[in-house]
């Protein structure tokens, strides 16, 4: 029973995503299968979060949609995600809530946390970066790079991913105690929990921008002379210009994700949360 209704509750918001053009048709099959397992694998917990990153991030990649369009051409994923990015973001999380099911252990939870909030935190600083009235700064050399430019960082953009990864710290406390209600409300455990996700969230983004700004592979446009993540670009196809083939945005994104999940394992560890 719980496989129906988790399955006719992730068709209802990938549906309703696709209409939207939040997801392409891939990424909202994709998403309904993913939906599907982390409601019957998991809990309110695993899918309350999986829904938060979700539905925030789509919120704000629609906000001044229309200032984007023409910076989205050089990003290898656009605000209408396939089933490429939407694993990339969300695969992880969902091997760890199957794991989580098989052989229940409190480092599942907290290396779910850290991911969530690393892919939170990594939306949010793209999203929210790109709307920066001043032009984002290398993180490897404090170079001024054009807006869209892999590894580049703003102040808009870090105060972003802080926000998105201290949210889905907050939102594990709250579904946690939706959760389990015999669990105590304790203002100082919300605290941690905040704390939790920020500093997961932002340490993933931040590798993210390292990765991003050496290794990611990049291409060049003959026709306009921009660095971008496309293979194709003012319809005339790109040449490598750095970075390791197989490592694409996608790559990057689960990378990055790793790193946040282990830092959320040894803070939550280490705080006895």
């Amino acid at each position: 029973m719980m496989w129906i209704i988790g399955g006719l509750c992730a068709l209802l918001v990938s549906t309703v995503a696709y209409w939207k053009k939040s997801l392409t048709l891939s990424g909202a099959l994709a998403a309904t299968i993913m939906g599907t397992v982390y409601f019957a694998a998991g809990s309110l917990f695993w899918f309350g979060i999986l829904l938060v990153f979700f539905v925030s991030s789509s919120v704000l990649s629609k906000f001044r949609q229309s200032h984007k369009e023409e910076m989205e051409k050089s990003y290898a994923k656009t605000g209408r995600r396939d089933a490429g990015q939407v694993l990339a973001n969300g695969g992880l999380g969902m091997l760890l809530c199957i794991l989580n099911a098989i052989w229940p252990h409190p480092e599942w939870t907290y290396l779910f946390i850290g991911i969530m909030a690393t892919v939170t935190a990594d939306t949010w600083a793209t999203e929210m970066g790109s709307l920066s009235t001043k032009p984002p700064r290398s993180v490897l050399n404090g170079k001024v790079l054009t807006v869209g430019t892999s590894g580049g960082v703003s102040l808009l953009g870090s105060i972003a991913a802080a926000v998105g990864g201290a949210m889905i710290g907050g939102g594990a406390w709250v579904l946690t105690f939706l959760s389990d209600t015999s669990a105590p409300i304790q203002g100082r455990a919300l605290l941690l929990w905040i704390l939790l996700g920020l500093v997961s969230g932002f340490a993933g983004a931040f590798t993210d921008s390292l990765l991003g700004a050496s290794i990611q592979v990049m291409y060049k446009c003959h026709v306009c002379g921009k660095e971008v993540e496309v293979v194709h670009h003012c319809n005339k196809p790109t040449v490598q210009l750095r970075g390791w083939l197989r490592l694409n945005n996608d790559a990057v994104n689960v990378w990055s994700s790793v790193v946040g999940g282990m830092v959320a394992c040894i803070i939550g560890l280490y705080m006895g949360l």
